[in-house]
């Protein structure tokens, strides 16, 4: 999934959607493959699909393509976070290491297969060799910063 804002599931308002924040906190979420786990881990707030709720998880994000992804991580199983997103894609994505911020955000899921094992593929190939980015290419649709 991605958001327009800051983060989400599929960032396809693209990183224009970036441009308004101040440069401190854009470089944290324009975050380079060499990036550390610390790095990669926020807090989101997602509204509870049946309470209606606020509900916070700490969760990591990821760049691939100019976008920012949330990926749950679950083999493809269900998550509470991405149910509630699927149900109201606004959520706050909270930058916590080093930089602090609360920044609004709405998720658009990755739907579309091929776009998905992209996505996902430039995430391993980052996550695995991460000195050298991998090639970028058009991902189709998209989470600001989240693959569900």
């Amino acid at each position: 999934m991605s958001s327009p804002d800051t983060t989400g599931w599929n960032d396809s308002a693209r990183d224009a959607s970036l441009s308004h924040l101040p440069d401190h906190i854009r470089r944290a979420i324009e975050i380079t493959p060499a990036a550390g786990t610390s790095e990669r881990i926020i807090d989101i707030t997602t509204l509870g699909r049946r309470t209606g709720r606020p509900r916070r998880i700490e969760i990591f994000f990821y760049r691939a393509a100019g976008a920012t992804y949330l990926c749950s991580g679950a083999g493809g199983a269900a998550t509470d976070w991405h149910a509630n997103l699927l149900a109201n894609p606004n959520f706050t994505f909270h930058l916590k290491n080093g930089i602090r911020a609360d920044l609004p955000a709405r998720a658009t899921p990755v739907t579309d297969p091929a776009e998905r094992q992209s996505v996902l593929a430039e995430i391993v190939a980052d996550l695995i060799n991460p000195t050298t980015p991998a090639p970028s290419g058009r991902l189709g649709s998209k989470t600001g910063p989240t693959v569900g």
